[in-house]
Order: C-alpha cells, then sequence, then structure tokens
C-alpha cells in the first residue's frame, strides 16, 4: 500500500513557510518584523524555519530594527543559516530603511524648531562611532537649501574650517546656518570646544550678515540644542 501523496498546497504549509504568501493577501503591515526579514533571507536551517531563524536574530538585538542595522556583515554570518548572500541582503536593506528615513525627513524642507532639525540629522549621523560636523544651510523662510558634510574626525572630535562654511553659505545664498555635529559616546553635554566653535561660527558669520540660528549635538535617541538652552 502507497501512501497518500503529501499536498504542497500554501493552505497545508506551516504559517512560519509563508510570509510571502501572507504579505501578498493581507498586506505588509500584517507581517512581523521577523516574517519581513525571513523574506530577505528566503530560507532558514536543517533545524529552523526562516521565521524561527529570524526571530532568533532579532532576540539577539532586543527586537530592536535600529541594533539590526548595526550589525556587520560578519556578524550576521555568525548565526546558524546565514551566510554571505543572506547577511548582505539584510544589510542592505536595512541601509535603505536609514536612507529612506533621511529623505522623508529632508522632504519636510522648512526647520520649525530643534527637533525639526534632530530628524533630519539623526538618521544620518545618529548612529556613527566617529564624529562628523555638518551644516545645514538656510534661506530667509527656514527652508532647507543644503545639508553639507564638512568634515570627519575620529571617536572624539573632528575639524572645521570656518572659512569653508562661509564660502558655502554665500555660494549657496544662505541667510542662516545651522550647526550639527555627532557625540558617538552617547553623551549629550557640549564640550568647551564646541561652546568655543559656536561663538567662532557666530561672530564670523554676523560679519555677513548670515545668522547660526542653532548647533546640535546629536546622539542616536536624543539631542542637545544650544538655542533651546540659551547658549547661542
Amino acid at each position: 500500500m502507497t501512501d497518500k501523496p503529501q499536498s504542497f498546497s500554501i493552505k497545508n504549509w506551516n504559517q512560519d513557510d509563508q510570509p510571502r504568501e501572507k504579505l501578498l493577501y493581507k498586506g505588509k503591515s500584517a507581517l512581523s518584523d521577523a516574517e519581513l526579514v525571513a523574506i530577505l533571507i528566503g530560507s532558514g536551517n536543517r533545524d529552523e524555519s526562516a521565521v524561527a531563524l529570524c526571530k532568533r536574530v532579532l532576540a539577539s538585538v532586543d527586537n530592536n530594527l535600529s541594533e539590526l542595522g548595526k550589525l556587520s556583515v560578519k556578524q550576521l554570518m555568525d548565526f546558524k543559516g546565514i551566510g554571505e548572500a543572506k547577511a548582505v541582503s539584510i544589510a542592505a536593506a536595512m541601509e535603505l530603511g536609514r536612507r529612506r528615513r533621511g529623505e522623508e525627513a529632508l522632504e519636510k524642507k522648512k526647520i520649525t524648531s530643534s527637533a525639526s532639525v534632530f530628524e533630519l540629522m539623526q538618521p544620518v549621523i545618529g548612529e556613527l562611532q566617529h564624529e562628523e560636523f555638518w551644516i545645514i544651510y538656510l534661506n530667509n523662510s527656514n527652508k532647507v537649501l543644503q545639508k553639507h558634510h564638512l568634515s570627519k574626525g575620529g571617536i572624539t572630535g573632528t575639524l572645521v574650517d570656518v572659512r569653508l562654511v562661509l564660502k558655502n553659505a554665500l555660494e549657496n545664498g544662505a541667510t542662516s546656518i545651522i550647526l550639527v555635529h555627532n557625540h558617538p559616546s552617547g553623551t549629550l553635554k557640549p564640550s568647551s570646544a564646541d561652546k568655543q566653535l559656536t561663538q567662532k561660527l557666530k561672530t564670523a558669520s554676523e560679519s555677513l550678515d548670515i545668522k547660526v540660528l542653532d548647533h546640535l549635538i546629536v546622539t542616536e535617541k536624543a539631542y542637545f540644542s544650544f538655542a533651546d538652552e540659551n547658549l547661542i
């Protein structure tokens, strides 16, 4: 007596094996984070489905997608069942998400508060392990003319060329600027060097009728505004 052939109809599949179908029939919002990542990697390993594997990966970062985005390709490959191709797919998807957030913030264009500056710049520099200094150039309606990456430094600091800041302001027709840099250490307290640089740029800009509206220190989850704290 022969066994009845097993049905491979989607409705008979284990739910863990059909995130693609769930997305097609129920929409992307119906999927968990693990199911979405499972679609990226396509398959699991001998012992677990793609979804189970992705649940394990996410559990290692406390189910935080921001933390998942920080994992390197090598770190992702430490999980059984994730080879180089799968790790690269996850890393690429996380980077696209980060860039999309940055573009959505840029579309707002008009700066209305220190919070709007944070929303614009956090996706760009908030998670970096080194320090970067950026200048946001604005017109007289506080609309963003340009975000300019001025310099890149190490873990503890970066250099700023005041002349270059003002040269770019004149070329862009900016009437005001906002200074932004990150603190990889996570501390929000401005250093004496931060305060001195802010005053130096403010004094130099005033001679050209360009206002320094604010200076933000950005970390992964928070920010410090010189303007909010009446330090500018």
